[in-house]
């Protein structure tokens, strides 16, 4: 094990986030995990989770990644369990530190999110 992370994060936070600035959707998040979140009550749950994914990728990586965008991490959820998927400096950062395998779990319950990771050589 190379690293972990861990991050918590309030749906209701994220769904005030992208109705008050729709353009953070875009920003934040992949066409593909947005087009996962769908709509209705079960999108903001879904963008929270990942986003909270994203931290929990960036602690494992060691805190902030220079150059690193928010589509450098992406969950990738294609109808098994969902992924990371790594590019652009966060994929550079994760070589560097040898990391090769990233466990990813998410779960949610009462309005918030958790998610951790797990990076392995």
């Amino acid at each position: 094990m190379l690293g972990i992370g861990v991050d918590v994060c309030d749906v209701a936070r994220v769904a005030r986030l992208v109705e008050r600035t729709p353009r953070s959707r875009e920003r934040l998040f992949s066409p593909g995990e947005i087009a996962y979140a769908g709509t209705g009550p079960a999108a903001a749950e879904r963008l929270a989770a990942r986003f909270a994914a994203k931290e929990a990728v960036i602690k494992a990586l060691g805190g902030a990644v220079s150059g690193m965008s928010w589509h450098d991490i992406t969950v990738d959820s294609d109808g098994a369990a969902p992924r990371l998927v790594l590019a652009g400096a966060a994929a550079d950062q994760a070589v560097a530190l040898g990391i090769g395998h990233w466990h990813l779990s998410l779960s949610h319950d009462a309005g918030v999110v958790i998610a951790m990771v797990v990076a392995e050589s």
